[in-house]
């Protein structure tokens, strides 16, 4: 599909295991070429989570017109914005992208689970090693580890406000170019999601990159990189 909105801005959401500086590798190589905006999603980083309602789509519309790249959560956000906003998206780009209604697996749920009740204990130190151990490579860890306490910390700090999504249309209605990027070596639920995302988008492309886990801008900066550039510039 011929895409007549140029890019010129680019917005990077990040995954919910860190904050907008696990992109610090993507923003330097996007750069040169393009206004590069990697917001702290609400409740990560330096942006405290709200004590009101609110909407993470609303929050992303603010920052557009753009091409949106979102890992994990940040895909999941990326995507219902495109779903909401198809004309303030450019283009749309999905690494390791999570999904609001998924049948996860046994491997996911207990996850789910062990994290939770470390962070029910008030033990936000154990949680963030389960977190660590289940998605971050070795050799990353004490890189992300940071950002993943912060943000259990500020997502701790008061009750939890109620989180708004918009009603989207399926899917197959999204006219939005999108890539979908997979770690080779990524959780199956994972891998079984951008195949579905690839194959249920109309105009989707999908990128297998070897060598890389959940955090594919961590595992494998510079091919993730080389896609980014070769997509928006397409």
């Amino acid at each position: 599909m011929e895409n007549p909105r140029p890019v010129k801005k680019v917005v990077l959401l990040h995954s919910a295991l860190g904050d907008s500086r696990l992109w610090h590798r993507q923003v330097a190589a996007l750069g040169e070429r393009y206004e590069v905006v990697a917001p702290d999603l609400p409740g990560w980083g330096r942006s405290p989570l709200p004590t009101e309602p609110f909407s993470f789509v609303e929050f992303v519309d603010a920052l557009l017109p753009a091409a949106l790249v979102g890992n994990s959560f940040g895909g999941s956000i990326a995507l219902r914005t495109a779903l909401a906003h198809p004309d303030r998206v450019s283009k749309l780009v999905l690494v390791g992208s999570g999904l609001l209604a998924w049948d996860w697996t046994e491997e996911m749920t207990g996850y789910f689970e062990a994290e939770g009740a470390a962070v029910e204990a008030g033990d936000l130190d154990a949680a963030t090693e389960v977190s660590m151990e289940f998605w971050v490579a070795p050799e990353h860890r004490d890189e992300v580890r940071p950002q993943q306490q912060l943000a259990l910390e500020l997502q701790t700090a008061h009750d939890e406000p109620d989180v708004l999504w918009p009603e989207v249309p399926p899917l197959s209605s999204l006219t939005v170019p999108t890539l979908v990027v997979v770690g080779e070596d990524d959780k199956a639920d994972f891998r079984a999601i951008a195949k579905h995302l690839a194959e249920e988008i109309p105009d989707a492309d999908l990128a297998v990159v070897a060598g890389a886990g959940h955090l594919v801008g961590l595992d494998q900066p510079e091919e993730l990189n080389a896609l980014l550039l070769e997509f928006l510039e397409d």
